[in-house]
């Protein structure tokens, strides 16, 4: 397999390869490199911080049949708060380190189709962790594990969803957002629907709970068909429709591919998932494709904010000194994770880019990584104050990030790696006339400084 497409490969199922793991896969082929990859993407290791302080209240305020008072639920709210925090930073680590990659890229897709949001830590990592379970697996099976989700059922008001006055939240959004896409079901089709979920709850641990005296009982007509039908037979019913293959095989191949459709190869790719909505079965179709590795879809792809932090902190490891920071630079950036910004989450592709986005992310190597000082020195010349130079930038524009950066990972996976074959390992594509004349034009005092310089283009980008 050529190492351009290898790189290509991992920059879409991960967030990009080392110099020293792509010569190991250098002489296997393209078969054996993608089944590895979704072989080593099979086992499950949940994602979790730890939430028992919070449990203990709960089970105390239970033991007791009380209900929670004010000051109880605002301690509980603000220990909610920093676990969250805790359990973002957690997330873009295992996004950076994890072995079982496919299925953390996965569950990152995921996240931004299955949207939702919750301000309890416990719900959330319960709902973050149904997502990477379910990942790679069957998509009915998902389909139905997320519509019993506490932090689902809270954000789609499923739990105001009863007989007596039913909620459309929740039935709308799934097959507007979660199965066929908008124009595929009428207003009474989400009417009727929204019957089927009523009584869907949870307790306090967040786990399911239905409600009999709440459901609606009696016949229901969906899709044409009559019957006394539950939520999970409403999701059968939506299975069964061939439009829902490929709106999912749709999103799917904007998110891996590229953001322009290709209708021959996103229809292959459906007639691959309908036979039994197998995730993994899907994904080894596309991976193994000839057109995935075309010229037209490597290095066409706006990297997410958190596709452009986790790959630069894949070559360069960083380490926030205070958490907070990392998530006012995903503020800075677009993309928070744990807070979408709708129910349609974020729109991606030209949208993670405006006037103020661009200028942070080509600042942001600088930042985080050279105390916010970028070397130009011209050929020829020398940069004897460097090291005074950095410190004052750092100084000016390096206030709000405090971190540490370990370049000896760099050096280690990079030292084989000619500086004049930087640019290969960092960028995904071709770089324009301006910028290789702006290279040129610099002295290569260093791979670290190069490494800056390279990050700093708009080139890296693009995935």
């Amino acid at each position: 397999m050529k190492r351009k497409h290898i790189q290509h490969l991992f920059r879409r199922s991960g967030f990009g390869i080392l110099p020293t793991d792509l010569d190991l896969l250098s002489k296997k082929s393209k078969n054996e490199i993608v089944n590895t990859l979704i072989i080593a993407s099979r086992k499950v290791t949940p994602l979790e911080v730890d939430t028992s302080e919070i449990k203990e209240i709960f089970s105390g305020t239970m033991m007791n049949g009380s209900k929670l008072d004010p000051e109880i639920r605002r301690e509980i709210q603000k220990i909610s708060r920093k676990k969250q925090i805790e359990f973002n930073v957690a997330w873009v680590d295992r996004l950076t380190n994890s072995s079982e990659i496919l299925r953390e890229k996965m569950t990152l897709f995921w996240t931004n189709h299955f949207v939702c949001e919750d301000n309890s830590i416990n719900y959330i990592q319960q709902f973050n962790n149904t997502l990477r379970k379910h990942a790679l697996g069957n998509f009915k099976d998902f389909v139905n594990a997320v519509s019993k989700e506490a932090a689902m059922t809270k954000y789609l008001n499923t739990k105001q969803n009863k007989k007596q006055k039913p909620n459309e939240n929740f039935a709308r959004e799934l097959m507007e957002l979660f199965t066929l896409g908008v124009g595929h079901y009428s207003e009474e089709d989400i009417k009727e629907s929204a019957k089927a979920f009523t009584g869907y709850s949870h307790n306090l641990r967040g786990e399911f709970v239905f409600k009999k005296r709440t459901h609606h009982e009696g016949d229901k007509t969906f899709f044409g068909k009559t019957g006394n039908f539950t939520g999970e037979d409403i999701i059968d019913i939506i299975i069964e429709e061939k439009q829902c293959a490929t709106f999912i095989c749709g999103k799917i191949y904007r998110y891996f591919v590229n953001d322009n459709i290709d209708e021959e190869h996103v229809n292959a790719m459906a007639n691959v998932f309908y036979k039994d909505y197998n995730i993994e079965s899907v994904i080894r179709f596309m991976l193994n494709s000839d057109w995935f590795y075309d010229k037209k879809n490597i290095g066409t792809k706006i990297k997410s904010p958190i596709e452009l932090l986790v790959g630069l902190k894949q070559t360069v490891p960083i380490t926030f000194k205070n958490s907070k920071q990392l998530i006012y630079v995903q503020r800075l950036l677009g993309q928070v994770l744990l807070r979408p910004p709708n129910v349609a989450g974020w729109k991606g592709g030209k949208n993670w880019i405006d006037s103020n986005t661009i200028v942070l992310r080509l600042k942001l190597p600088s930042l985080l990584l050279n105390k916010a000082y970028i070397s130009k020195v011209e050929v020829g010349q020398k940069d004897e104050n460097s090291e005074t130079k950095k410190e004052l930038f750092k100084e000016k524009f390096g206030k709000r990030f405090k971190v540490e950066t370990n370049w000896k990972h760099f050096n280690n996976h990079f030292k084989n790696v000619d500086i004049d074959a930087l640019g290969n390992h960092l960028l995904a594509c071709e770089i324009n006339e301006s910028s290789k004349a702006y290279l040129q034009s610099l002295e290569k005092v260093s791979k670290q400084e190069y490494c800056v310089q390279l990050m700093s283009l708009p080139e890296y980008q693009m995935c």
